[in-house]
């Protein structure tokens, strides 16, 4: 067999695997040796699966991802969440749909330090659906909201799913951060256009709640005020290179767990917690990137990345469409693998194609994940679906007319992007011309 034969079967056998269990990192690492060692030797397979192992979990660059998952969690298991949601609902809850809107204000402020929508969305299922049950919310509004503006966590910095895109795409993890702030922001105006215009034609569906005095407005926000302060260090001092990504995920996870003791949120069980938590989901994803490092090397000797990028640039299609064709590939896999894992497979693959149709990679890193955020929510896997439902017990039916539409609201942020990519690279180039 050829080299490109040798490929195609080694791809079809990943996903073959994965869909009896495996999980999806040790697949590709499986897999690429099995092939590496067919096309090339047995000892220089093995050469490559020891070096690329050690090379991922012993790199200074990548302790950026358990100190930012660190930081996540110790945000997570203090409740720094519902003070979040507090303030946003003091400021806009007396307006019609105003504790929906308010969670998808206290949801955009909470991924901004937990970069994870899975936790986004079980944090304000668990604090905001109860929430809207007691002000009596359509209930497929709340579990809609709750379901989509937990994946402003996978856009808005410090988002892990961005760090890995940067890692495997060797872009600058600053760049992508600062570039995801602007998109993450106009998604999170359209969720709350969604719910006031659904309010405005069906009032029932969110009732006016009291109107907070400004004293009192003033007193919640000033609770916040360091999270957000945190955050503004954080992501400026890495756009302007004041410090690397680690040392930026360094001094946020440092500034959260000393603002958490301070405020009395969190005790030693809780930072414990915190630790084996961000541990275990940090050494998933540098075993996602090692098995998905070795599985690339496998690629390269089969030249599939190469010639499937010859391809589709040389297609008698205008680059739009071709891009589009990429896009809804991410958009088809995302639904059925894992967004994340499907994100690390796929990339490698489709990433020099991108490039050679003439596409910035920073704006194909924010709008990807704009795509990964509607896989989030749409079948078979949609993981924040699942999770409401398991906190609420109501229906996937339920939850699906709540979330559907959430979504024409993702796609519209699409469009734009699409439209006007200067809407995610005028930030980093403004930053970096300085």
């Amino acid at each position: 067999m050829n080299e490109i034969t040798v490929g195609i079967i080694g791809l079809v056998v990943v996903l073959a695997l994965f869909l009896t269990g495996i999980e999806l990192a040790f697949a590709m690492a499986l897999v690429g040796v099995a092939g590496f060692a067919y096309l090339i030797s047995l000892p220089a397979a093995l050469n490559v699966l020891a070096k690329d192992i050690f090379s991922v979990f012993s790199s200074y660059g990548f302790t950026v991802v358990p100190l930012f998952v660190l930081m996540g969690q110790i945000a997570y298991n203090a409740g720094i969440a519902k003070g979040l949601y507090n303030t946003a609902y003091k400021f806009i809850g007396h307006i019609p749909g105003g504790l929906a809107m308010a969670t998808v204000g206290g949801a955009a402020a909470f991924g901004t330090i937990t970069g994870s929508s899975s936790a986004t969305a079980a944090t304000f299922a668990s604090i905001a659906i109860p929430e809207m049950d007691r002000y009596k919310y359509n209930k497929c509004l709340s579990a809609g909201v709750c379901a989509s503006s937990g994946t402003l966590g996978s856009l808005i910095p410090p988002s892990v799913t961005l760090i890995v895109f940067g890692m495997i795409t060797e872009q600058s993890i600053g760049k992508l951060f600062t570039a995801s702030i602007i998109p993450g922001l106009i998604v999170a105006a359209l969720f709350i256009a969604v719910i006031y215009i659904s309010c405005k034609i069906n009032p029932l569906w969110g009732p006016v709640g009291p109107a907070a005095t400004w004293g009192e407005r003033i007193r919640s926000f000033s609770k916040v005020i360091w999270v957000l302060l945190i955050f503004v260090v954080m992501i400026g001092g890495m756009t302007i290179g004041l410090f690397t990504p680690t040392e930026g995920g360094s001094v946020g996870t440092c500034a959260i767990l000393l603002l958490s003791v301070l405020q009395k949120s969190i005790d030693f069980e809780g930072f414990k917690k915190s630790v084996v938590e961000s541990m275990m989901m940090a050494c998933m994803t540098l075993m996602l990137i090692a098995g998905s490092t070795i599985f690339g090397h496998f690629l390269t000797v089969t030249k599939i990345p190469m010639l499937a990028a010859d391809w589709l640039a040389h297609l008698p299609l205008h680059p739009a469409l071709v891009m589009l064709m990429i896009l809804v590939l991410y958009l088809v896999g995302g639904s059925f693998i894992d967004d994340l894992a499907f994100m690390v497979l796929a990339t490698p693959i489709l990433y020099p194609a991108v490039l050679k149709l003439g596409y910035d990679p920073l704006w194909f890193g924010i709008i990807l994940h704009i795509f990964v955020m509607i896989g989030i929510v749409i079948p078979p896997v949609a993981l924040n679906v699942f999770i409401v439902k398991n906190l609420t017990k109501m229906s996937f039916n339920d939850i699906y007319k709540g979330v559907y539409p959430f979504l024409s609201a993702m796609l519209a942020a699409a469009v734009l992007l699409f439209l006007f990519p200067q809407l995610a690279l005028w930030l980093p180039y403004a930053f970096s011309a300085h």
